[in-house]
């Protein structure tokens, strides 16, 4: 069971879980196919609501996100995943209807954040993983039960007479599909924007032959073969997966960590939180020792591997503050290390990148710098004596809404001069939801620019040397440093936090718009306002008025 602290609506949320404390979801492995049952408890919510007919909440969706993990670390012999109901005649009913009626704004954003991430995530190991997923859609699927089926590489659905894929928020709640349901309809399935219209005003939603012909299911397939059916369509995928086959696995042992007032610490990470400025400092730690001789040594470190070990603390460190620590508005990053140690971890990584497991780790790696991009926070990286910003760990510097490097050393300091140092990862597979690397994002328009900071990789840059290729935003001696990031954190805690997630958010993306960015910059945007409107969650709104057989009112001014 989860563990958290339910106070009129707001909960301290536990990421952390095993497959032995699931109560909503069951995994089982049969060779190369793995099966994630969707099995609800409707009693298991986070909150005062009860989860009928496979809708989910939050804690739902971290088992969801738990499995996934494990399936791709724990299980490299698995090329398929199933995605089922375990519930006879419904696959989902999409996200809770009580827990987005009760729940607090904040929590509707986080909500639908770490959704979209797990959604995301599935896509992103289809494309980089080998892994395929099928959606056997054993009954209805709503909302973000049918926006899970749509992140799935195919979309079976029973022929029974009665069952209906359906994406009912705008006629039923006032709402839009809050996990890409828009996006990936057009962008995605290819469904025209016509019928894309009708579909998303049906409440009843479409089934049998005209979903396959609209384009929202890939097959319809009877009731007495959809079994079958399913696994024969699971065997074939998995002829078309590069996965190994076989084992071992690396087994993602219980995560360490320590919660104290002010403090959250891993054997990699340490968070410090000033609650009078607002901000929590993450210091990442380098490696110790070099790299492993080969991949399977890597293997067998299993989950204390450095890049897997530092990755995991760090989502764990991220989900934790976003959900949990809500006032803390502003991010520090920074790090402790040898350099060359980073250096020789990303060229082992690269060197290897075709292994199952480095692939893994460094999707999981890729997946976790989203985060930090599609965080509602403030985030400044500091690079000072003593720190290890180099190749995969230099992407928070380009991460950061705004970077700071000390010129020189700290009087009565024995720590090395600060540097920055370029390797492969930074030009390569640490894509953005844009698709581009941070420093193509960083140069958009400026080939000459981006040319030339490609050109320094290998080289070990100053501070002086940093500014002049436009890799940091201020590089300052020990006179000015404390005063100068003084008055930034201080301007920064007194504006506007919604005006500066609206800003931060809007700059971080430049460049081609992808179905990530639409799915984080556009659509998960214009949910979350419509969220706070009354048509949805005022004292009339749909969100409030849902189940109780009186309509909602809607005020029918168009904005």
């Amino acid at each position: 069971m989860h563990q958290f602290f339910w106070y009129a609506c707001v909960m301290a949320v536990d990421f952390r879980t095993h497959p032995d404390r699931y109560r909503h979801w069951r995994l089982s492995f049969e060779g190369p196919i793995a099966r994630l049952g969707m099995d609800v408890d409707e009693a298991g919510g986070l909150g005062p609501w009860e989860l009928k007919m496979n809708s989910y909440d939050l804690g739902v969706d971290i088992e969801l996100y738990d499995a996934l993990q494990r399936i791709r670390f724990e299980h490299p012999e698995v090329k398929v995943v199933i995605v089922e109901s375990l519930k006879e005649r419904i696959f989902c009913a999409g996200a809770n209807i009580r827990m987005l009626g009760c729940s607090p704004h904040p929590d509707k954003v986080n909500f639908c954040k770490f959704t979209n991430e797990t959604r995301n995530g599935i896509e992103d190991s289809s494309a980089h993983s080998g892994l395929k997923f099928i959606a056997a859609l054993n009954g209805s699927a709503a909302g973000g039960g049918y926006e899970l089926a749509l992140a799935c590489d195919r979309i079976m659905l029973v022929d029974d007479g009665s069952a209906t894929v359906a994406l009912p928020e705008v006629p039923l709640l006032g709402v839009l599909p809050g996990t890409g349901g828009l996006t990936r309809l057009v962008d995605k399935r290819k469904v025209r924007r016509d019928l894309a219209d009708v579909f998303s005003t049906v409440e009843e939603g479409v089934k049998g032959q005209r979903a396959v012909e609209w384009r929202l299911v890939d097959e319809v397939v009877p009731t007495s073969r959809f079994a079958e059916v399913v696994e024969e369509r699971a065997r074939e995928l998995a002829e078309l997966s590069d996965r190994p086959g076989t084992g071992p696995g690396i087994e993602l042992t219980a995560l360490e960590r320590e919660v104290g007032d002010d403090t959250v610490v891993y054997p990699h990470l340490r968070v410090d939180i000033d609650r009078e400025l607002r901000t929590a400092t993450f210091t990442l730690e380098g490696p110790t020792a070099p790299p492993p001789s080969d991949p399977e040594a890597a293997v067998a470190l299993g989950a204390a591997f450095w890049p897997l070990a530092l990755c995991r603390a760090f989502d764990d460190a991220i989900l934790h503050l976003r959900t949990n620590e809500r006032l803390i508005g502003t991010w520090l990053f920074e790090t402790r290390g040898d350099p060359d140690l980073v250096v020789a971890y990303d060229e082992f990584l690269l060197t290897h990148a075709d292994h199952w497991a480095i692939r893994e780790t460094v999707n999981f790696l890729r997946r976790t710098l989203r985060r930090v991009d599609e965080t509602a926070r403030s985030t400044f990286a500091l690079v000072t004596p003593g720190s290890c910003f180099a190749g995969t760990l230099a992407e928070l510097v380009f991460a950061a809404d705004r970077s700071y490097m000390l010129e020189g050393t700290f009087e009565d300091s024995d720590l090395p001069e600060a540097e920055l140092r370029l390797t492969g990862m930074n030009v390569g597979p640490l894509t953005m939801d844009n698709h581009l690397t941070r420093l193509a994002t960083r140069f958009w328009g400026r080939e000459d620019a981006l040319a030339h900071a490609e050109s320094l990789v290998g080289k070990a840059l100053d501070a002086v040397e940093a500014h002049e290729a436009e890799l940091v935003t201020f590089a300052y001696d020990d006179i000015d440093w404390e005063d100068e990031l003084r008055i930034a954190l201080e301007e920064r805690a007194s504006f506007s936090a919604d005006a500066l997630t609206g800003m931060e958010q809007n700059l971080r993306f430049p460049g081609p718009e992808t179905m990530e960015t639409k799915i984080f910059g556009r659509l998960t945007a214009w949910q979350n306002w419509i969220f706070t409107r009354p048509n949805a969650s005022g004292p009339d709104g749909a969100l409030q008025r849902y189940g109780t057989g009186v309509r909602a009112d809607f005020d029918q001014t168009r904005t």
